[in-house]
């Protein structure tokens, strides 16, 4: 949250305000209900992002996953790697999971990655 500066309450109230301690300074702010006047801006999520199973367990694959479709991340790209068990692990978890009603969709962009596109969170 931005901090006020002495000019920035000046400027709202008028010319004629001049703070002469710290206990005036907070009571203005609090009369002014300054923190319900400036808006907190949210982190914005990324609308596309890349995930690499490469040198990570099938734990910590799920994980990174769970991450992933717990946001509102709408694409990934899923790199599992062309042979082994996590690029069929991954098409399991795609299909039929705790994660897969997250999962609007996935197709094989190559032989070793995915594109998956997760249904839009509702809060």
């Amino acid at each position: 949250m931005k901090q006020l500066t002495d000019k920035d309450i000046a400027n709202m109230i008028g010319d004629d305000f001049i703070p002469d301690d710290i206990s005036t300074k907070k009571s203005v702010r609090t009369q002014l209900h300054l923190s319900t006047r400036i808006p907190k801006i949210e982190p914005q999520n990324p609308a596309h992002i890349t995930i690499d199973f490469h040198n990570h367990t099938e734990e910590e694959a799920w994980q990174m996953l769970a991450q992933v479709a717990a946001t509102n991340i709408r694409t990934a790209t899923v790199i599992t790697g062309a042979s082994g068990i996590l690029k069929t692990k991954f098409q399991q978890w795609a299909s039929d999971s705790l994660l897969s009603p997250r999962i609007e969709s996935f197709c094989a962009l190559n032989n070793g990655s995915f594109t998956v596109k997760f249904h839009k969170k509702h809060d």
